[in-house]
């Protein structure tokens, strides 16, 4: 199953690697990422294939969530087909 990671935040030093790591460990594949930064703001989407992690989206959730705590950031992920529909014109 494929999901969307998203990061919103003030740019800093170490967010590409603390996410890049955190969906490593939980054995996530990463399918495409694009990331820019405008007027100091970070932001990133990933394209993600989760169907061999052993987390349920909720609990990686959970985890990314804590992470963009630490970091003071915004990450947020939802499956695939969910993030397609919310943002279909």
């Amino acid at each position: 199953m494929n999901a969307i990671v998203t990061v919103v935040g003030e740019d800093k030093i170490g967010i590409i690697a603390g996410v890049c790591t955190l969906l490593a460990e939980n054995n996530v594949n990463i399918l495409d990422i694009t990331q820019t930064i405008l007027q100091g703001k970070f932001t990133m989407v990933m394209a993600v294939d989760v169907s061999k992690s052993g987390e349920s989206i909720g609990e990686l959730g959970t985890k990314l969530e804590a992470l963009g705590k630490e970091l003071d950031i915004s990450i947020r992920i939802q499956r695939e087909e969910i993030f397609d529909a919310m943002h279909r014109i």
